[in-house]
């Protein structure tokens, strides 16, 4: 008998949910592990490939790294095409903006340094800090992330980087894609609706932004919502994760750090017996 015995949890990641489950069902919980989007790695894309060898041969003088994920996919893909080192020696003779804390993990496990990161893992942070930084004609480099939807409320920091006067090079490294076939999510949200379960998990905005548009594709968007804000607990990593639910008016928690580990025990203090 664990502290979540006789809760049931949603997983909507991809990456690591496993781990996940695991942290949950060791303390009692019963786990409904549906991935709400698919991440495409563009490992063989020309113009991935193409901006890499652009970056060795001059590399930018500011680097925006936006992802864990994408740049660990980023230096795979340069690793396939021998220029790995390259690109590394590249990025080392720039500096480096990490967009939160799993960017810059992934920048310091590969021997880089950052100069600066944001404390949350908002685009807006760090377009407001090289506004006041002052980027006029500064040629920048920024690595995607993935790909904007009518749900997430957040900016493409490119655009606006060149809004703001920055010579900007976009790095295409993944993109977010809805699931093709649509039947487990439609299955997972009839759960959410009849109340099959006690919380929703959600690690990144893209996946919150595919249920949402999972619901609307199928008239439930409404009943949804409603859910959401009664008896089914919405639990993020983070703000930028939450962002679309808050513009909705849906409560949210969330840990004080965005990491896995500190969701799977928020879970449990928040749901567990006592709680």
């Amino acid at each position: 008998m664990g502290p979540l015995t006789g809760k049931t949890i949603a997983l909507t990641a991809e990456r690591r949910a496993d781990e996940f489950a695991t942290l949950l069902e060791r303390r009692g919980a019963v786990t409904v592990h549906v991935p709400a989007i698919h991440v495409l790695p563009l490992l063989d894309d020309s113009d991935l490939r193409e901006q890499t060898d652009h970056i060795i041969e001059k590399p930018p003088e500011l680097v925006v790294i936006s992802t864990g994920i994408g740049f660990r996919g980023w230096l795979d893909a340069a690793e396939g095409w021998d220029t790995k080192d390259d690109l590394l020696a590249a990025l080392g003779a720039s500096r480096i903006i990490a967009r939160g804390p799993k960017a810059r993990g992934a920048i310091r496990g590969a021997g880089l340094r950052e100069v600066w990161s944001p404390a949350t893992e908002a685009s807006q942070e760090v377009a407001d800090h090289l506004e006041a930084e002052g980027i006029v004609g500064v040629d920048v480099a920024v690595q995607l992330h993935g790909t904007i939807t009518e749900w997430e409320p957040t900016i493409h920091l490119s655009e606006s980087l060149a809004r703001l006067g920055a010579d900007v090079r976009a790095i295409p490294v993944y993109r977010w894609i809805r699931p093709v076939d649509q039947q487990p999510l439609i299955d997972l949200l009839a759960k959410i609706l009849n109340h099959e379960v006690d919380a929703v998990t959600f690690t990144s905005a893209p996946a919150v932004a595919s249920l949402l548009s999972s619901a609307k594709d199928n008239g439930l968007l409404d009943e949804f919502l409603t859910a959401l804000r009664g008896p089914v607990a919405a639990i993020c990593v983070g703000p930028v994760t939450s962002a679309p639910l808050d513009a909705l008016d849906v409560p949210t928690r969330m840990p004080e750090r965005a990491r896995l580990g500190a969701l799977a025990k928020f879970v449990i203090d928040e749901l567990g017996v006592g709680a």
